[in-house]
């Protein structure tokens, strides 16, 4: 006999309804001895304000441009785009060898002038320009694109090539990959169950209470039940919010 089943000591798969895939969970194997890479807290310092640093205010960036001596958030069209708003369509080269055009624009938006700031060191206010300016940039580009994407990639390690606080706009023609599954499962669980997926999720983990990291009036921070990652989160607003632009006064405050 196997004996009863233990969530948190065996083996067994978990379903992401979002990305209508299985993910293996293995908690048992987290008894095994470790032995691997540590990191350190760098030691290193970063100055407030550096010219040389092409993010801080007034200084040259690399097209010959000068930042202006902002104060507050500051946002700029990215001098190495992914996307750009033309380009020559791509020529048919068959059924297996396809491709597409993608049109889009990729910004660049300082939180802060100073370069040792980071968004968890800011002041509420500072934070809630920060959404502004996020709900200002979503009003300008959802009229034209499809898809949307602000993203902060924090740290070295995730390939941020510059400590400055800062995040990156992509706005695309195209709805990428992960998003389009995510579309779709979630068009299809409105379709069976007529409640929105991730409004259904809320509740259950209101009412669970298991996987909750904070929460206040307005907003549930949980580990999601079907998280990959060592380190992962998600947001979710207590109410059916579709866009940033939808957010009361209150949810963009977001004090606790």
């Amino acid at each position: 006999m196997a004996g009863k089943f233990n969530p948190n000591d065996n083996q067994h798969i978990r379903y992401n309804p979002l990305k209508d895939d299985w993910i293996l969970v293995s908690p048992h194997r987290m008894k095994r001895p470790w032995q691997g890479q540590q990191e350190k807290i760098p030691e290193n310092s970063i100055p407030s304000h550096d010219l040389s640093n092409p993010l801080c205010p007034g200084a040259v960036r690399s097209d010959g441009q000068v930042n202006p001596d902002y104060e507050g958030t500051f946002v700029f069209d990215n001098d190495f785009p992914a996307l750009l708003e033309d380009g020559p369509e791509p020529e048919d080269t068959g059924h297996l060898l396809r491709s597409a055009t993608a049109r889009g624009t990729c910004r660049v938006m300082c939180f802060h002038p100073r370069s040792d700031m980071t968004l968890p060191l800011m002041s509420i206010a500072e934070i809630r320009a920060v959404i502004d300016r996020w709900v200002e940039q979503m009003t300008e580009l959802c009229p034209k694109y499809t898809w949307i994407q602000i993203f902060e990639n924090k740290g070295a390690v995730m390939g941020c090539s510059n400590p400055h606080p800062h995040c990156q706009i992509w706005a695309s023609s195209f709805l990428p990959n992960e998003l389009s599954i995510k579309d779709r499962t979630q068009k299809e669980h409105y379709c069976i169950h007529g409640v929105p997926l991730l409004v259904d999720y809320t509740r259950i983990e209101l009412e669970k209470k298991e996987r909750i990291v904070v929460e206040n009036a307005d907003w549930l921070v949980v580990v999601p039940y079907w998280a990959t990652w060592p380190f992962e989160t998600m947001l979710l607003p207590k109410r059916h919010v579709q866009r940033l632009q939808d957010l009361t006064e209150q949810e963009k405050n977001c004090k606790r």
